[in-house]
């Protein structure tokens, strides 16, 4: 089944269709991790996008039960160089192609990735078409130059109802962006009673559920589009510990008066080094996000910078100077990825402690 993809700027690449046979419009992007497909494809910051895998060959250990970041997955296409028809692993439980059948997500192999990886270096992330050969070309470019890509990603991947995961530590109320399940797994692990709550939540009816810190999840799309978690996060601000994770990250930036910015082709994969600046050390992280927070707009807010990409200096990490707050633009949680960040969990709850404490002795 031949297919193309067509980029707005009149790119045209032929390959193999896979999956779902439906045509797509969206965002096009490149992660350049090795492996890790399967949480990538369910990754919901991929909301709207269609998803270039650097590495060649994609789908050869399959897709099973257990490795799934959502349970549907948001992403509008998938783009790799050979896409494995027999998969070999003992968790394997059907193909790429078959998956993406049953989620309705085309896919399309055989193009040159590289090629299309250096496109979107040079000009940026690109909207694109996944579509039939048949399709022409000036026609589905006029039409990809005259969409607007959707801003309510957050709203289509965030919970509807908010939902516990029970646990007997301390409480925590988890705003749901586009969460990986990825970190709901690391509080689980770590016994915290977690309330899992839409990203529309607002800041008094989080504290009526008593919590003893709120993290702010990870999730797709512009930082500005959700304004309402903006407001929430800036009423939470001094009342209780708060830990953010990308989106979330972007918009408690936001919140405290700083500015954020769209990137060229942003940061996507699992092998970004990131400096801790109060230490020296560097960690191998995992990242997905477009956006960042403008370095200059920190100045004159009361916010410090805490960590750094070490491959174009972009913020990475922040911590309020005067509450319980810190947030960091990786992923600790990976899934996937190194896990060379994970003690920022550690370091969330041992914050929770010392603000309990601190109560108590008042």
């Amino acid at each position: 089944m031949k297919k193309q993809l067509i980029l707005e700027d009149g790119t045209v690449f032929i390959g193999e269709g896979f999956g779902s046979e439906a045509n797509t419009i969206g965002e096009v992007v490149f992660n350049t991790g090795m492996t890790g497909y399967q949480e990538i494809i369910s990754d919901p910051s991929y909301c709207g996008q269609i998803v270039t895998l650097t590495y060649p060959l994609v789908g050869n250990y399959g897709i099973n039960r257990d490795d799934f970041e959502s349970i549907s997955p948001a992403i509008q296409g998938f783009i790799v160089k050979e896409a494995a028809d027999f998969p070999s692993n003992w968790r394997n439980e059907k193909t790429l192609h078959e998956y993406f059948q049953i989620k309705n997500i085309p896919g399309i192999a055989g193009i040159d990735t590289r090629k299309l990886t250096r496109i979107i270096r040079q000009h940026g992330a690109l909207k694109g078409a996944i579509c039939g050969i048949e399709e022409d070309v000036d026609t589905i470019v006029e039409k990809l130059r005259a969409s607007k890509l959707r801003n309510d990603q957050v709203k289509q991947v965030s919970t509807k109802t908010p939902y516990p995961s029970p646990g007997r530590g301390r409480r925590v109320v988890l705003v749901d962006f586009g969460m990986k399940h990825g970190i709901l797994r690391e509080l689980n692990k770590r016994d915290c009673d977690v309330i899992v709550v839409p990203y529309n939540t607002t800041a008094a009816e989080i504290l009526n559920l008593s919590p003893d810190g709120v993290m702010l999840s990870n999730g797709p799309g512009d930082p500005k589009d959700v304004p309402e978690a903006i407001t929430m996060i800036n009423e939470l601000l001094g009342k209780v510990p708060l830990f953010g994770i990308c989106l979330g990250h972007q918009l408690f930036a936001l919140a405290c008066g700083a500015n954020t910015e769209k990137m060229k082709f942003g940061h996507r994969g699992s092998n970004h080094p990131v400096k801790e600046l109060s230490t020296g050390k560097v960690a191998i992280t995992s990242q997905n996000h477009g956006y960042t927070v403008e370095e200059q707009s920190i100045i004159n807010t009361r916010l410090e910078v805490t960590h750094i990409a070490l491959n174009d200096g972009t913020v990475e990490g922040l911590k309020h100077k005067d509450y319980p707050a810190f947030t960091v633009q990786y992923h600790p949680e990976a899934s996937p990825g190194p896990e060379d960040a994970n003690g920022l969990f550690e370091q969330f709850l041992t914050m929770i402690e010392s603000e309990i404490q601190e109560g108590a002795s008042k």
